[in-house]
């Protein structure tokens, strides 16, 4: 039987417009294009939803946050939603402080967003939480814990704060696949909170 046609086309322009963004960068730690990432993050939003905006704006989650792209470049060329649901995902900067030194209040500050935002927005953060979330669960098990040296700030127990904070923001969602596996993986990295 043959694929059914879909409409992909603001999809499409987004993933380029990401790989191009992303080009000739790494993740962190991986050894791979930093694209597979997004690309993960829009195959996860898949599982939830077809609608092309939430994963445009999947694809194009991590531009304003690790690339010089900036929202109003977002917004011109996939619109206000889109723009919208990429600015959701987007950290906040603190100008006078480091990364490191921010990194609690920054993700406090995502945390309390995304407990505030639709559930469209919800399902974008859940494409790249999960990503991620994936990442470290294979790393740990590949590495111990050594994988926390990968990240800013090195101590387990914040990394811990800090998912088990998205995953209370993102229930909205436990009635999807993704949500749960999100938790499950959550559990088994930092065991379980029950």
């Amino acid at each position: 039987m043959p694929n059914k046609p879909l409409d992909t086309e603001l999809l499409d322009r987004a993933i380029l417009f990401a790989v191009k963004a992303h080009t000739g960068t790494e993740r962190r730690g991986k050894g791979f294009p930093y694209i597979v990432h997004p690309m993960e993050a829009v195959s996860i939003a898949a599982t939830i939803t077809s609608d092309q905006e939430i994963l445009a704006a999947a694809a194009l989650h991590d531009t304003v946050e690790d690339t010089d792209v900036t929202i109003e470049q977002i917004r011109s060329e996939f619109g206000d939603r889109v723009a919208s649901l990429v600015s959701a995902e987007t950290d906040v900067v603190f100008e006078d402080r480091t990364e490191e030194d921010s990194w609690h209040d920054r993700k406090q500050a995502a945390i309390d967003r995304l407990a505030k935002v639709p559930r469209d927005a919800k399902i974008v953060a859940i494409g790249d939480k999960l990503s991620n979330m994936r990442a470290i669960a294979r790393d740990q098990y590949m590495q111990g814990d050594k994988i926390w040296n990968l990240f800013r700030v090195h101590d387990p127990k914040e990394h811990e704060w800090h998912y088990r904070g998205l995953a209370d923001s993102l229930r909205e969602l436990d009635d999807t696949f993704a949500f749960q596996e999100f938790e499950w993986l959550i559990n088994r990295v930092f065991g379980s909170n029950k």
